[in-house]
């Protein structure tokens, strides 16, 4: 039986962020995606994962996909084999960043959910890449993908999401940080929290990289990816 490679996707993003990571990961590897759509909660994401998941996996979550695999390693941390934190961060939101959420939910009841789209294009991707027309065709496909509703529940999943740092130090299994180094999202201080506070920890920067760094650099990615899980 071939290892299982399991993908969290980030809020407003669809496997096609994860598309040059599972081409080049296939011949490999069984790569599948979480659900992440169909839960209000960060608990509700982890146990469908874990229901559909094998008894072993590597897991690799992005953004608020790196918040699933937080609590999945809470839950279940003797399945997972390796795990991949990409452009993510441990703590629970700010009260600046709930506020944030909370206009963004004002938006989409009012009907305006393509202008948070918009709103959030400059802080997910590098700002050479802020005309990159097929880069930010994709990211509109995938909002529109998403959608307004599912996008609410991901918003009320994250805002109500816990503090991950102080389980960080029970993580037992070998992690791999990667993050943008013009994340808009994630910082460095993030990283290196994490770096840190999870025993045996391995960082890797992508240089003029922004929030979304599986698709602003594919190849990087999926080459530090596929080295680390083999």
């Amino acid at each position: 039986m071939r290892p299982h490679v399991i993908l969290v996707t980030g809020q407003l993003l669809t496997a096609e962020v994860f598309a040059p990571q599972v081409a080049a990961l296939s011949d490999r590897y069984d790569v599948s995606l979480a659900d992440q759509a169909s839960d209000e909660t960060i608990a509700g994401m982890t146990e469908r994962l874990l229901a559909a998941a094998p008894a072993r996996f590597d897991l690799v979550g992005q953004a608020m996909g790196g918040f699933v695999a937080f609590e999945v390693l809470r839950q279940a941390p003797g399945r997972v084999r390796s795990l991949a934190l990409l452009a993510t961060l441990a703590p629970n939101d700010t009260p600046a960043q709930t506020k944030r959420r909370q206009g963004y939910i004002r938006l989409v009841e009012d009907g305006r959910f393509d202008d948070v789209v918009e709103e959030r294009i400059p802080i997910l991707v590098h700002l050479a890449r802020r005309e990159d027309e097929p880069l930010l065709s994709v990211v509109r496909r995938m909002a529109r993908e998403t959608g307004p509703q599912t996008f609410l529940r991901q918003q009320r999943a994250i805002m109500a999401r816990v503090d991950s740092r102080p389980s960080l130090g029970a993580l037992a299994c070998p992690t791999l940080i990667v993050w943008g180094r013009q994340d808009g999202i994630a910082t460095e201080a993030h990283q290196r929290e994490m770096l840190e506070a999870i025993p045996g920890a391995r960082l890797e920067i992508v240089e003029d990289c922004g929030h979304l760094a599986t698709l602003e650099k594919p190849r990087t990615v999926s080459r530090l990816l596929a080295q680390w899980l083999a």
